[in-house]
C-alpha cells in the first residue's frame, strides 16, 4: 500500500490528489498537507453583502479542455456559465475606450485596432511594420514589451498589451517572455512568419467561423469545484502544517517526520525551492530566481442605483493606473462582475465589482480601508457620479503569481530535469498560470508519480 505526500493544498495540490485517487483507488494513502487554515489556495471567496464572492481566481478559458474535463468529470456541468458579451474597456488618454480588437493577448492585428488609445507615430509605424525586416531567431526568446515596442511603438505597449498581461501575469510585458506567456506566437515566429503583423493574423480565428466564449466561471464559485476535489480525493488532510523540506528515507521521502513512497510539491516557486533544497539543489536554485509578484483584490457591492460604465470591466494603461494619487498602490484593473455575469447579477440589484491591485515590484501597503477607499475613489474617475460603497471584502495574495520572464521554458526544463524519481512538482511556476494549466500540471505530476510507483 503507497503513501504518496502532497505537499499545498491549493488547486494543483487537490488536482493532483483527485487524479492519484481516480487512478490508483482506495488502498493508496494519499496525505495533504498545507501550511494556510484551510484548501484552495487562490480558489477563495468571500461574503459580500451576503453573497459569496470569488477573490482569487475568477474564470477560466474555455478553449482549452482541461478546466472544463475537470468540472465535468466532477459532476459540475450545471455549474458552468459563460460571459454576458458585454465587452471591457480600456482606460487610457483620460478616458474609456473600447479594448482594442481583433488583437492576440492585447497585440493588435492592425493599426485600427489601436486607432483610439495609440499614438499616431505608432500608427504610422504598424502600418509600415509588415514591409519591415523581422529578425527572429527560431527557438529564441524575447520579452513580449521589447518584441511589440520594436515592431509597433511604446504606446501599443502600454495601452494594449500591458493591460491584458497585467490582468493575467501581475507583471508588465516587459518582464514576460513570449515563449512561455505566448507559445502559439512563438511558433509562427519560428515557423518563418515574416512580420508581427502576419504572425498575429495567423493566430486570430476567421471572420466567418462561429464565435464561442472565451470565459467560463462556476455558478457556486470555485469552492463548489474546491470541496469536489477533496471529496473525491479523500486524503489525510493536514491544515497549519507548514513543510519545510522533504528529505531522503531509504528509498523514499521523509515529509513532516513520516515517510511516503513518493512526493508531490504544489506550492509557490520561492517555497518550492526551500522545501526542494536538499533533495534536488540544482531545482531549487533555478526556482528561487523565479520571481512573484504579489496581488491584492478588492470585492465590492454597491447600491443598486449606482451608475457604472457599461462595460464588463476596465482595464488601465500603464502610467494611468486609476486612482494613482490615493495611495501608494493603484488599481490596475477592475471587474464589473454583475454585467460580466448573469449569476452575480443577483435579485438585491446591487452592482458587485472586483478592483485589482498589485504588480511585480509593487508591493501591495496600506491597510484594508485604506485599499476600500482607492478602490471607491478609482470607480468614481470612471462613473458619471461617486457610487455608495454598500459592502466590501479585501484578500491580499502577497506570494503573487510567478513571472515567465525570457528563458523561463529552459528553466522549467532544467527545473524538471533535476528532480530525482519520486519526486514531482506541480503549480502555477512552471507552464502557464490559469487554472487549465495548473490542471494540466498537476495531472502530470500525478502521472510522473504513478510511473514510479509502477517500476517499484
Amino acid at each position: 500500500m503507497s503513501r504518496i505526500a502532497i505537499i499545498g493544498a491549493g488547486l494543483s495540490g487537490l488536482v493532483a490528489a483527485h487524479e492519484l485517487r481516480r487512478s490508483l483507488g482506495p488502498d493508496v494513502t494519499i496525505v495533504l498537507y498545507e501550511a494556510s487554515d484551510r484548501v484552495g489556495g487562490l480558489l477563495h471567496g468571500a461574503d459580500v453583502a451576503g453573497r459569496y464572492t470569488d477573490v482569487g481566481a475568477e474564470a477560466f478559458v474555455l478553449r482549452r479542455p482541461e478546466a472544463r474535463d475537470l468540472v465535468v468529470e466532477l459532476g459540475l456541468a450545471d455549474q458552468i456559465v459563460v460571459p454576458t458579451g458585454a465587452r471591457p474597456a480600456v482606460w487610457a488618454r483620460g478616458r474609456l475606450n473600447p479594448l482594442p480588437t481583433p488583437a492576440w493577448m492585447g497585440i493588435p492585428a492592425s493599426p485600427d485596432a489601436v486607432r483610439t488609445v495609440a499614438d499616431d507615430e505608432d500608427l504610422e509605424r504598424m502600418t509600415a511594420e509588415p514591409r519591415r525586416p523581422l529578425a527572429w531567431t527560431p527557438g529564441a526568446d524575447a520579452s513580449i514589451g521589447d518584441l511589440v515596442a520594436d515592431r509597433f511603438g511604446p504606446s501599443v505597449v502600454a495601452r494594449s498589451v500591458d493591460p491584458m498581461i497585467g490582468g493575467v501575469y501581475s507583471c508588465l510585458s516587459r518582464d514576460i517572455g513570449v515563449r512561455a506567456a505566448m507559445p502559439a506566437l512563438a511558433a509562427r515566429l519560428d515557423e518563418g512568419a515574416p512580420s508581427l503583423t502576419a504572425a498575429v493574423a495567423a493566430l486570430l480565428p476567421s471572420p466567418e467561423a462561429p464565435s464561442s466564449p472565451v470565459f467560463g466561471a462556476l455558478r457556486g464559485g470555485y469552492r463548489v469545484l474546491v470541496d469536489a476535489l477533496v471529496e473525491s480525493s479523500a486524503p489525510v488532510l493536514h491544515l497549519r502544517t507548514p513543510v519545510a523540506a522533504i528529505r531522503g528515507e531509504g528509498a523514499g521521502w521523509s515529509v513532516d517526520g513520516q515517510r511516503h513512497d513518493a512526493v508531490i510539491v504544489a506550492t509557490p516557486a520561492p517555497v518550492a525551492a526551500g522545501q526542494l533544497a536538499d533533495v534536488a539543489a540544482d531545482s531549487a536554485g533555478v526556482l528561487a530566481d523565479i520571481a512573484t509578484a504579489p496581488s491584492a483584490v478588492v470585492a465590492l457591492a454597491l447600491a443598486p442605483a449606482a451608475r457604472v460604465p457599461d462595460h464588463s470591466g476596465i482595464l488601465a494603461a500603464t502610467g494611468e493606473e486609476l486612482a494613482r494619487g490615493e495611495s501608494a498602490n493603484a488599481v490596475k484593473a477592475i471587474t464589473i462582475s454583475s454585467r460580466k455575469w448573469d449569476h452575480y447579477a443577483g435579485p438585491d440589484g446591487r452592482v458587485r465589482l472586483r478592483a485589482s491591485f498589485g504588480r511585480l515590484g509593487e508591493p501591495v501597503t496600506g491597510t484594508d480601508a485604506d485599499l476600500v477607499r482607492t478602490a471607491a475613489a478609482a470607480l468614481a474617475q470612471v462613473c458619471d457620479e461617486v457610487p455608495g460603497v454598500v459592502d466590501a471584502a479585501v484578500q491580499r495574495w502577497p506570494g503573487g503569481l510567478p513571472c515567465y520572464a525570457p528563458g523561463h521554458t529552459e528553466r522549467v526544463a532544467a527545473i524538471l530535469a533535476g528532480l530525482p524519481a519520486g519526486v514531482a512538482v506541480a503549480g502555477a511556476a512552471y507552464r502557464g498560470v490559469g487554472v487549465p494549466a495548473c490542471i494540466a500540471q498537476a495531472r502530470g505530476a500525478a502521472a510522473a508519480v504513478r510511473a514510479h510507483l509502477a517500476r517499484g
